[in-house]
């Protein structure tokens, strides 16, 4: 059996707030498209744990690092959003 954690992160741009639910995986591929298309800090993502990566502290910890990543990048591009960050955060779900 394999288990990954899913982390639900909140994410609000103005008025709009969602959820959007990704492995750390998912964010490591984006950051890996971002740093090499947009030049994005290639420290800007918490790094990968291998050890007690599933302990509950550890998730909290990653997914509150993971949140504010997430918001780094909204800040970083804050009248258009890269294509592969609007996909990944489900812009093209919201907006009409």
């Amino acid at each position: 059996i394999s288990f990954f954690q899913v982390y639900i992160i909140q994410v609000s741009v103005g008025n709009h707030q969602w959820t959007v639910k990704h492995r750390y995986s998912d964010f490591h591929d984006l950051h890996e498209k971002l740093v090499s298309e947009k030049k994005i800090d290639k420290n800007l993502l918490p790094p990968k744990k291998i050890i007690g990566k599933n302990s509950k502290s550890l998730v909290e910890k990653r997914q509150k690092e993971l949140e504010v990543y997430l918001q780094t990048l909204l800040l970083k591009f804050p009248v258009t959003a890269p294509k592969v960050l609007s996909y990944f955060l489900h812009f093209h779900l919201y907006v009409s």
